[in-house]
């Protein structure tokens, strides 16, 4: 399978088939994992996300990086720049809305937003991602086009059933140097 949109469907199936215990088994494991990142030990602004329809939940990784003092980000919808992602300060128990996607995300502030420039790791969501690093998302490119420029550590979250031989890879695409699944990480050369 080399479709794009093939393969979405085929990993989106993938990670639905996982049942709601399998689902919080692997968002508590993918955390150990990623906490114990030495990429991490500087890092002090990381940007997560909200699961949404099957992702990797990386809401236990969220909490322990809150907890440990980290200024945690989620993204929101940039309102006047169609397809681009802000990043918003995050604070445990405030109130989410839910964007046109359906995706809960913080109410959108202007005093929380921190530049990309000034964020040290983003956690990003897939669809799959294949041996070499490659990420396929949603089809939308917010990240892409939203982290064209970042130059810090971007690292992909993903069930390992997500793992695909060989994506298509697009001139945009950008692979990533590390993905996290509950079964361990995956580097590659960037």
């Amino acid at each position: 399978m080399t479709d794009r949109n093939g393969i979405r469907r085929w990993a989106r199936q993938q990670r639905s088939a996982l049942s709601p215990t399998e689902q919080d088994q692997a968002a508590k494991a993918a955390a150990q994992q990623a906490l114990g990142l030495t990429e991490l030990a500087g890092a002090t602004t990381l940007a997560l996300y909200l699961a949404n329809d099957g992702e990797l939940d990386p809401q236990p990784l969220l909490d322990a990086l809150a907890g440990a003092g980290k200024t945690v980000l989620l993204p929101v919808l940039h309102p006047f720049v169609p397809g681009h992602l802000l990043f918003m300060r995050y604070q445990r128990g405030e109130a989410m809305t839910l964007n046109r996607f359906g995706i809960p995300e913080p109410q959108l502030d202007v005093r929380k937003v921190v530049p990309v420039s000034d964020i040290d790791v983003v956690f990003t969501p897939l669809v799959a991602f294949d041996d070499a690093g490659h990420r396929l998302g949603m089809g939308g490119g917010f990240y892409d086009r939203s982290l064209a420029s970042y130059q810090g550590l971007v690292v992909g979250l993903a069930h390992d059933c997500q793992q695909h031989p060989a994506l298509p890879v697009a001139s945009w695409d950008k692979p990533l140097s590390l993905i996290v699944t509950p079964k361990g990480i995956k580097r590659f050369r960037s």
